[in-house]
């Protein structure tokens, strides 16, 4: 019994020592992560030494600490992993209701509600099970409170010497990291405070008078951005040598067509995901990227690309397939019409999490906005903001480019949407994962060019971008959102030289393939420009 004691507080104290050293992203995980000596369990010991209330208070305390530590760091190896950044709760806190809310679409609200008890029950064991161990520990240490200070007060001027001598063993990780995750949650709250007094200025930079957009007039203007379109493709060996190429025969293909192309890079607020604070930063002109700056920018008067369109006289239409509930942010935006999952007739089958693939949202958005302004004497031009979703992950299956004339309703493509391997089977190697998103990639691209070169016309404007780089796993990049490329190619594709000699100043780079010195902008930085580049002068 003795010997099982024993064991358990030992084991107890391998746990301590390995929450309080383990780094919060799973590539740095090492051996030499562990080969420290953590200046927090030589304090927590030493108070743990304390007699009565006292070292029973040091404990609780500690294991709240120690839990809310392990949660964050498995929270951090998560965002990491997807968004190459750390976990913050002020603006990360809304994944848990998009959770729910994809849960309770899967599964059920019953299912749902179970699963978010679990996750109560698990945190509680978390905290629970860090009182139980502490316990273990200090009961280890109490065996011989002389023989544990002695030990302990050793460590401690050890941990001294190496530290002064700049020695990495000497380590205080998780002081360094709650201090961090602090730091960080009070900095976003600092900056939203500054956020907020930006929107509450009014923006001088739009113009309201009757030149706004004047070169774009009678023009149908089509913003399209591209899920998961990065410049990795562009230069990742791994991806290049598929993407240019077809770039390149993209290119000609439309000047064949009459269409002139110029591209260059934008970098995005966001990595991995979070697409909608790629379209309120491109939109809006603010740097849009955390989830309250999302909300605070909702709920302004700031105009939008897109009411600026629909003050100059456009018809503004939302085309996002990926909504699939109530979307009261759309509001914002000033569409006049907002396509959704529900409503854009797509009778056709899922692939997967993507709702309907890239083909039918172009040609139901066609169909149902600029072929009807053949009919009319005097056609309002439409503004579209359009979202193509089948680059969206697990990129299974990869749907295939048909007739344009047979999509219909899209029950052509349950063929399609049924066929390929499951997302299970494609999520076990990173290389498989690496290929589908290439795949969906040209899809995309492909399906965009067909459209253009078979529905455009001298009086279309498109503007093609990506929403923001892929996920780490599919990039290949370590670094954190800081350090990571996050930039993305943007295309301008129209048969109006005027429209081409408007952006000379840009420099963008001409054709499909960006030159790798091509200009970057900031993503906020779309909008000013735009508005300026396509409008006159004031009178």
């Amino acid at each position: 019994m003795f010997r099982f004691q024993s064991s358990l507080n030992i084991a107890a104290l391998v746990l301590i020592f390995i929450a309080l050293v383990i780094p919060n992203r799973i590539s740095a995980i090492n051996a030499s992560s562990f080969l420290v000596i953590p200046l927090e369990l030589l304090v927590i010991g030493l108070l743990f030494l304390l007699p009565g209330r006292v070292g029973m208070a040091v404990r609780w305390v500690a294991a709240v600490l120690l839990a809310v530590g392990v949660i964050f760091t498995c929270a951090d190896m998560a965002t990491f992993k997807v968004f190459a950044r750390p976990f913050n709760p002020l603006f990360d806190g809304y994944l848990l209701v998009n959770g729910m809310n994809l849960l309770d679409g899967t599964i059920g609200r019953a299912g749902a509600l179970v699963i978010a008890v679990l996750l109560l029950f698990v945190v509680l064991l978390i905290v629970l099970g860090a009182f139980w161990i502490l316990g273990r520990v200090r009961q280890l240490l109490l065996v011989s409170v002389r023989t544990s200070a002695v030990v302990l007060a050793v460590g401690l001027v050890l941990w001294v010497l190496l530290f002064f001598v700049g020695s990495p063993f000497a380590a205080m990780k998780f002081y360094q990291y709650l201090s961090a995750h602090t730091h960080d949650m009070l900095t976003t709250a600092a900056d939203m405070k500054l956020f907020r007094a930006q929107l509450d200025k009014s923006d001088d930079s739009v113009r309201a008078d009757e030149n706004v957009l004047a070169l774009l007039r009678d023009k149908n203007v089509l913003v399209i951005f591209v899920e998961s379109y990065g410049r990795t493709v562009l230069d990742n060996p791994e991806f290049a040598p598929h993407i240019r190429p077809l770039l390149a025969r993209t290119s000609d293909e439309l000047a064949e067509k009459g269409f002139a192309v110029r591209s260059g890079f934008l970098t995005s607020p966001t990595l991995g995901g979070l697409s909608w604070l790629a379209h309120g930063t491109a939109m809006s002109g603010l740097w849009i990227d955390n989830q309250i700056r999302y909300n605070s920018l909702m709920m302004s008067e700031r105009p939008t690309l897109n009411r600026v369109f629909n003050t100059a006289g456009w018809r503004t239409v939302a085309v996002m397939p990926a909504i699939t509930m109530d979307w009261p942010e759309g509001n914002y935006y000033g569409y006049d019409q907002i396509y959704d999952a529900h409503n854009f007739g797509y009778a056709g089958k899922p692939f997967n999490w993507v709702t309907m693939p890239d083909q039918y949202t172009l040609a139901a958005f066609h169909a149902r906005e600029l072929a009807t302004q053949s009919s009319s004497a005097t056609p309002t031009p439409v503004m579209a903001e359009i979202a193509l979703i089948s680059s969206h992950a697990p990129w299974t299956p990869i749907p295939q480019l048909i007739d344009w004339n047979a999509v219909g309703d899209g029950s052509v493509f349950n063929a399609q949407a049924m066929s390929g391997d499951s997302p299970e089977e494609v999520w076990k190697e990173t290389a498989r994962i690496r290929l589908q998103f290439r795949l969906a990639i040209e899809y995309a691209l492909e399906t965009i060019a067909s459209y253009v070169m078979n529905y455009g016309d001298d009086n279309m404007v498109v503007l093609v971008l990506g929403d923001h780089q892929p996920a780490p796993i599919v990039t290949g990049e370590t670094g954190d959102i800081k350090t990571v490329n996050r930039d993305v190619p943007i295309h301008l594709i129209t048969r109006d030289s005027a429209l081409i000699n408007a952006v000379a100043h840009w420099q963008w780079s001409s054709g499909m393939v960006p030159a790798a010195d091509a200009p970057v902008w900031p993503m906020n930085e779309l909008r000013n420009k735009f508005i300026e580049a396509f409008s006159l002068p004031e009178d």
